[in-house]
This record gives C-alpha cells, structure tokens and sequence, in this order.
C-alpha cells in the first residue's frame, strides 16, 4: 500500500495521485505539485489516503508545497492569458485559411509553456502559426490535434439525456463502443439516437452494457414461451431495465403483463435486437 493523495488542475477534470510526503493535506486546499511538464498548481480533491501499489504509476510525483497568495495569483494571471493567447489564434487560424478548429489553450504554471488544442479532419501545416504565437507571446508553443470526443470533454456541454457530458463528469478515459452494445441493450439503431454530441456513439453504451448483459441473462428473449399465472404465452416485448414484458396469449389478441420474477422460462425464444423504441413504460 501507497499513501497518496489526489489532486486536480481542473474543476471538472481528472484526478491524479501525489505523493504527499509526511504533509496532511485537506480537500480545497491548492498546491504546487511535480509533473512530466514541470510545476504545476492543482486542488486536492481527495485527501490522503492509503491505495493498492498496483493502482499508482511510480515513481509517484511529489506534492511540493502548499500554493501561496502569490501563486495563485499568477494562476489568474496564466488563465487571462490563455483567453488572450485563445483569441489571437483563432485570429491568425482565420488569416492564414487554416482548416482547423481551435478548442483550447493552456498556459504552464511558469508561462514558460502554451499548448493550443485543435481538431481538424486531416493535416494542418501550422509552421507558420507556430512562429506567429511564439514571437507573440515569447513562450515556447505547442499545437496538439485532438478527437471530437476529446473536444466535446474539454468543451462540456448537456447531452441528450439532459445530464451534463458523461466524459467531462467522470470518464477518465474513452473506450471503445460498438453498434453490437446498443443492439443488446435494445435501443433504437437510429445514429440520432444513439450518437453523442460528439457524433460518436454514447460512452454510455460501453460502462453500461455489463448491466445490459446480466439483464439479459436473466430475462427471457422476445419469442420466448413462458408460464403464467393465466397460463402459457409468449413474449412479444420486454423492458430490461424494469423486467415487465409483454406475454400474448393463442385465446387473447390483446398481451397481457407481467414481471420476469413472476413467469417461467420454458423456452427462450432469440434475442431482440431492437429497430425501435421500446413500448413498454419505464417504470
């Protein structure tokens, strides 16, 4: 076990372990950490505490200090920079007809540092750019190409479920999704539908299926033959999330409905893979 604690550069962003020396830190408190790009000032989120050796990169970075008045405002200072440094950009990106679209920038701690993010569909020779902020701002620049989802988790927004982008609350990181994962959860195959802002299929999709999985597990499949209180049917609809199904009867035209804990599989038909919305309520 590691003593660590954790520590964020930015409100919404991702939590990284410190190693805290013999100091006990509080939540809210700012600090002057050690990073792979130098001295940074970060918030500590999560106080210290003891974690796997098998959950932490090492060598851990230290925390070097608590952040000082003097610090933080040199903070302030570096993000009006970077709002300057963002509209000079966009500035010179428009005078030069550079298909790229800028996203972000971040000024390092000691301003020595400016990293402009950008997404554009193919290569962008940006030298020129690059020689135009550099004997702007005197600072040595970097431009990095980023994914729309890296965009849409920089940015933020409110997506179709109306919460807030699952990837600038609390993915870590993106992982692969696949149009299999909304078949199985039976959802609507319109791309509208299932598709982020980003334009990608959902996160959600992916930290959800295991849930999806074992609701099919246990759930009998559209088609399957079941045995009710009111006899033998078969299902024509099932809502996985509540388990109500839908169960027709030979001498009924109309199905009646039931729960899964209440029936019994005697055979289970094949899956569903939805086309369109499911007509049961969401209870």
């Amino acid at each position: 076990m590691t003593e660590v604690v954790s520590v964020k550069f930015k409100e919404d962003g991702r939590a990284y372990y410190f190693d805290p020396g013999s100091v006990k830190f509080e939540v809210g408190q700012a600090v002057i950490v050690e990073t792979a790009r130098g001295d940074e000032c970060g918030t500590v989120c999560e106080t210290n505490r003891q974690v796997s050796d098998d959950a932490i990169v090492k060598p851990l970075k230290k925390v070097l200090r608590l952040a000082t008045k003097k610090d933080l405002q040199r903070v302030e200072e570096n993000r009006k920079k970077e709002k300057v440094a963002f509209e000079f950009c966009e500035k010179k990106v428009l005078e030069r007809n550079l298909d790229m679209k800028l996203v972000d920038v971040e000024v390092s701690f000691d301003s020595g540092k400016m990293l402009f993010y950008f997404t554009s569909d193919g290569r962008v020779d940006f030298r020129e750019l690059v020689k135009d902020l550099a004997s702007q701002f005197h600072a040595r620049i970097e431009l990095r190409q980023i994914g729309v989802r890296d965009e849409a988790k920089m940015l933020g927004g409110i997506g179709i479920c109306g919460q807030p982008y699952c990837c600038k609350r609390f993915l870590d990181d993106f992982h692969p999704v696949s149009i299999k994962m909304a078949k199985e959860q039976g959802l609507s195959l319109n791309p509208t539908k299932i598709s982020g802002s980003c334009g990608r299929l959902m996160c959600c999709l992916k930290y959800e299926q295991n849930a999806y999985e074992y609701l099919n597990s246990i759930s009998p499949n559209v088609g399957a033959t079941v045995k009710t209180r009111d006899g033998v049917g078969t299902v024509v609809d099932i809502n996985l999330l509540t388990g109500n199904m839908l169960v027709k009867f030979e001498n009924s035209e109309i199905p009646a409905k039931f729960n899964r804990d209440d029936v019994k599989v005697l055979s289970r038909g094949k899956r569903k893979h939805a086309e369109t919305e499911e007509t049961l309520d969401k209870e």
